[in-house]
């Protein structure tokens, strides 16, 4: 294989590792322009419940996605990552998504009204 492509075989975690990641999901209360960011992306403001709270991100998702759509929006997110610094701005959480046939990111989200916070299993 090439260019660090691997097999889902060359990834396999135990259980328990997977117990560790803590997938929540949350609701975008506000999204603005990045425009300092190196690759297109909106800053995002995630308010995940009582336990976790609010924390903000910055999202690669300016194809799909419009600032009038994001708040109200219900994401996934990984909320136990250490904060990254994304160059100026210091990212909290780890909204997920998966890319599209052009490689734009489609977030990944809840069918139903879920209650922020609540935690994937």
């Amino acid at each position: 294989m090439s260019g660090g492509d691997t097999t889902v075989e060359d990834k396999v975690l135990g259980y328990d590792e997977f117990l560790r990641v803590d997938v929540r999901v949350g609701t975008v209360i506000k999204a603005e322009e990045y425009p300092e960011a190196r690759r297109p992306a909106f800053k995002l403001l995630v308010d995940f419940g009582p336990q976790v709270g609010i924390k903000k991100t910055s999202a690669q998702i300016t194809v799909h996605y419009s600032l009038e759509s994001l708040p109200g929006r219900q994401v996934a997110a990984v909320v136990n990552f250490p904060p990254k610094q994304i160059g100026k701005f210091m990212s909290e959480v780890l909204v997920l998504g998966f890319p599209d046939e052009n490689g734009d990111i489609v977030l990944l989200e809840p069918d139903r009204i879920i209650p922020n916070g609540g935690r994937m299993s």
